[in-house]
């Protein structure tokens, strides 16, 4: 497919998309990645960290996709409907508009009537004149490594009118032993207008195994009018069985004498709450509540700064990167997707980066939305009370858990991939799991001291199992590690990790003090942090270059993590070597800085060897740290706070279509690496509250 003036053509080859031409919908399990002309590119059954059915981004020929798109040109437009994650996708032409609304369900908190059903819905509906489109589901399982068969049988859980063979209605059954999975594909037939008719569809065997398939797919052809719509759905089948009457028919309600709607009433009584009979209403019904439980949720925010629309878009996105089971908070649903097209730097984030959670903690926090940030807190104290078999604890060991509280996450390189526009190696897991990142301690330290102004108050014993935490900062303050950039060189003694651990003693001192819990180790605390606060000022400050280093060993490396310094207090934005430092990485790299275009690289590459090579692009959190600082700045200079804003508003137009934001940004204003990136729109919720708070404070 190829794109000439907006009109989309056609193609029996269609290559990648970039990488920002895509939406997410989630049910808070799992997420999907839906392209502008229809397809679902990425996703994972059941869960986040769960292996890929689809992954067409990381390879177009064998990936799997799940495509609904035009056989005839189009333009298009994608949108979610209003304070929702229910995406609708909009196809024009002179002739037909068509619309494609993808949704995983949810039920309201309120409604317990039934389970969550984990379907992935796709609704085209026809909205004016008539569209041609083509339906191709061929899933790829086990991330395209596990063979599969296809059968096309009767589907059982749908309401027959007639029962002869010419009225058989069919689904699609995957089957794959080998990756214990299965899958159907079922539809739902319906005409809005009177006096049109249903649609008519054949579900079709497709072979795609010369593309490199391990298994037969499914097609069919669709010729919609306006008020013709039909609704496909996938899904895990349940393993059971059920009597013949469990599947209703008008043959079978004339011989009971009681009307059709009543048979199937009495029908889905017979079923399992989890596989209702389907029917358009359960269908409408879904689609109603999913959009309801979006609505409320996002109504509950307490925001009323400046750039709301963005915000609320950051925070619905943040939502949907929650496990619900254990609370925990996924860095991004997707995996592999490249820092630098043909580059090696492709990560695995399917998992709960301590670091990420708790700056998504305080953003959610921020907005209102405590139950959230409480059930995230129950989760981190889970872990932080399990301890190591040498008593040490075991948080301390690890800077990530998967999303069920484990820390096993092997890293693994998939090399019948080709990867993102040839991107390679795909990864899947994080090598980094074994990393010493000591700045965590500060990131976790941070947000339970948060948590403890908004949210729940510590126990005693988990007061206890938190003063280890500062304990251990304590004792680690002095010691080298591979910090928040995660290399995979040699430790350091890197800064931003240093100016953490102060962070982490400073806030187990300030808890202790406004919740007068016991500290018996209060006085080395106080000795601890100050110590630390000098050899930092001492040993990280580049006398030469007026600015803080990026480590002891690199101090003539910038390192635009520091910005962080005022934000967590440990320089004031006044402090003038803050302001240099701020200043220098403000400078264009051809001047010695970081800033190109008013977008920030985390640090020069070429100067900071972090054992992966390759290139990347330029950092979306460091952007958005950048403008925080220079918003705090602002209170004692203005010009700066009137520079943050111009950054701020020019980096939103940076993010997609859909006010989605990736985790870097390429020279030519292409979205890179993974989506949606948690920590990205964890920063920018956090930039624009404080920018407004800064704009009400100096009446601006």
């Amino acid at each position: 497919m190829y794109h000439d003036f907006n009109v989309c053509q056609p193609a029996d080859e269609r290559g990648y998309l970039p990488i920002a031409d895509h939406g997410l919908i989630g049910n808070l399990r799992t997420a999907a990645l839906i392209s502008i002309d229809g397809s679902v590119e990425s996703y994972c059954v059941p869960n986040f960290d769960s292996p890929s059915i689809f992954v067409r981004i990381l390879d177009k020929d064998k990936g799997g996709h799940f495509s609904i798109t035009p056989t005839v040109p189009f333009t298009t437009k994608q949108s979610y409907l209003p304070s929702s994650n229910v995406l609708q996708t909009k196809f024009l032409n002179d002739k037909g508009v068509a619309t494609v609304t993808d949704f995983l369900p949810r039920q309201p908190s309120s409604n317990t009537a039934r389970p969550l059903l984990s379907w992935l819905i796709r609704r085209v509906e026809v909205v004016r004149g008539s569209i041609s489109l083509r339906m191709e589901c061929a899933p790829a399982f086990n991330y395209a490594r596990s063979p599969h068969t296809l059968e096309i049988i009767p589907d059982l859980s749908i309401p027959v009118p007639d029962t002869t063979p010419d009225h058989i209605h069919n689904k699609a059954l995957f089957s794959s032993s080998e990756a214990k999975l299965e899958l159907d594909l079922r539809y739902v037939l319906e005409s809005s207008l009177a006096g049109v008719p249903e649609p008519n569809l054949e579900l079709q065997v497709l072979d795609l195994t010369e593309k490199g398939h391990l298994g037969h797919s499914v097609f069919c052809n669709l010729e919609l009018i306006e008020g013709q719509a039909v609704t496909f759905i996938l899904r895990t089948p349940p393993e059971r069985t059920y009597p013949h009457v469990a599947q209703p028919s008008t043959e079978r309600a004339k011989e009971l004498g009681i009307p059709f709607e009543k048979l199937v009433l009495g029908a889905s009584n017979l079923r399992a709450p989890d596989d209702p009979v389907l029917t358009r209403a359960l269908v409408h019904e879904l689609l109603e509540t999913t959009n309801q439980y979006w609505n409320a949720w996002i109504r509950r925010s307490t925001y009323s700064g400046s750039w709301k629309e963005a915000v609320h878009r950051s925070a619905l996105a943040l939502k949907l990167l929650i496990y619900e089971p254990t609370g925990a908070v996924v860095a991004s649903p997707t995996f592999s997707l490249p820092e630098f097209i043909g580059g090696t730097r492709n990560w695995d984030y399917r998992a709960s980066w301590i670091r990420d959670s708790s700056f998504t903690l305080y953003a959610l926090i921020r907005l209102g939305f405590t139950h959230e940030a409480n059930a995230y807190m129950d989760f981190i104290f889970e872990r932080v009370k399990a301890k190591n078999p040498d008593g040490s604890l075991k948080i301390i060991m690890t800077h990530r858990y998967t999303i069920h509280g484990d820390k096993e996450f092997p890293e693994e390189e998939l090399t019948h991939l080709e990867g993102h526009q040839g991107s390679r190696p795909v990864r899947i897991g994080n090598g980094a799991i074994d990393h010493i990142q000591l700045d965590i301690y500060g990131e976790l330290m941070d947000c339970i001291y948060l948590g403890q102004k908004y949210g729940k108050p510590l126990g005693y014993d988990t007061w206890v199992a938190v003063r280890e935490i500062v304990d251990y900062a304590v004792s680690v303050r002095n010691d080298p590690d591979l910090s928040i950039w995660e290399v995979r060189g040699k430790k350091k003694h890197f800064t931003y990790s240093k100016v953490m651990l102060w962070v982490a003693i400073d806030r187990g001192i300030r808890l202790a003090d406004k919740r007068c819990l016991p500290c018996p180790k209060r006085l080395e605390w106080f000795a601890a942090r100050d110590e630390l606060y000098e050899v930092i000022m001492h040993k990280a400050w580049n006398p030469e270059g007026q600015f803080f280093g990026q480590s002891y060993e690199d101090k003539d490396v910038l390192d635009s993590s520091l910005m962080i310094m005022p934000l967590v207090f440990f320089s004031t934005p006044a402090d003038p070597r803050f302001l240099n430092t701020l200043r220098a990485i403000l400078r264009s790299p051809e001047r010695g800085g970081l800033t190109s275009n008013g977008l920030v690289y985390r640090y020069d590459v070429n100067k900071s060897d972090d054992g992966v090579g390759g290139e990347e692009g330029t950092f979306c959190l460091c952007t958005l740290w950048c403008i925080e600082a220079l918003a705090r700045a602002g209170e004692f200079d203005k010009a700066m706070l009137s520079k943050a804003v111009a950054m701020f508003e020019d980096f939103l137009q940076y993010t997609n279509h859909l006010g989605l934001c990736t985790e870097e940004i390429s020279d030519a204003g292409e979205a890179l690496g993974n989506a949606v990136q948690g920590f990205t729109h964890v920063t920018l919720i956090s930039a624009a509250y404080n920018l407004s708070r800064m704009q009400a404070k100096l009446k601006i």
